[in-house]
């Protein structure tokens, strides 16, 4: 399997379709579809339309249930005893993890926790704004490895991964805090803020917060 797998990527300069996985010379395996067979922690199995079933490691946030059908923008790490698959739903989420990796002593496990632990709007407001406290407050991410995710990407991140959504004002950063305060998980109380939509006043926010933490 190696060999044919090493073959198409090697000597084809375009994308070829194989078996459910997409090819090219730079990264080998670039994208997999297929129907998922089991989740285990942050892997899931794919089965390809050919019977053969692929480990993907993936960050939490990527919710799969057994049997559904599912499209991965795929990572390939190349390690002397194995090969291993890093997936995303979206190319932009892809593009990150691929940045994280050129950041020094930033490997594939790092940066898929590092995803984890912020998601990619976070991560491209505190670079943009090149303010590491932004990232630390708002995750569970450390203030040295925030440091040097705002320096290794200051001068890497493409307009293109910026998101659309707007960038949070004071409002969130006050109910925010607020929340902490009062004990609350850092990362838990930054996805629940994410799903909720925008309100007029801090306490507005924090009560619908509460309600949904409670």
């Amino acid at each position: 399997m190696w060999c044919v797998l090493y073959g198409i990527s090697q000597n084809k300069s375009m994308a070829v379709d194989y078996d459910g996985l997409v090819y090219n010379r730079n990264t080998m395996i670039r994208l997999i579809s297929g129907t998922v067979i089991e989740t285990s922690g942050n892997t899931l199995i794919i089965e390809t339309p050919s019977g053969v079933g692929y480990m993907v490691a993936v960050t939490h946030r990527l919710i799969a249930l057994p049997g559904e059908m599912i499209r991965l923008y795929t990572h390939l790490v190349v390690r002397e005893t194995a090969l291993d698959l890093y997936g995303f739903l979206n190319r932009e989420d892809l593009d990150l993890f691929e940045l994280l990796l050129t950041i020094s002593g930033v490997g594939p496990k790092s940066a898929l926790q590092i995803m984890d632990q912020a998601d990619r709007q976070l991560i491209v407001e505190a670079v943009a704004a090149e303010d590491p406290l932004h990232l630390t407050k708002l995750s569970s991410i450390s203030k040295k490895t925030a440091e040097k995710i705002i320096l290794g990407l200051k001068d890497k991140i493409d307009t293109t991964i910026i998101p659309t959504t707007p960038v949070r004002g004071t409002i969130y950063q006050d109910a925010f805090d607020t929340l902490v305060t009062l004990g609350y998980n850092p990362q838990s109380v930054r996805q629940v803020l994410d799903t909720i939509g925008s309100h007029d006043t801090t306490s507005s926010l924090v009560s619908e917060a509460l309600r949904q933490l409670s």
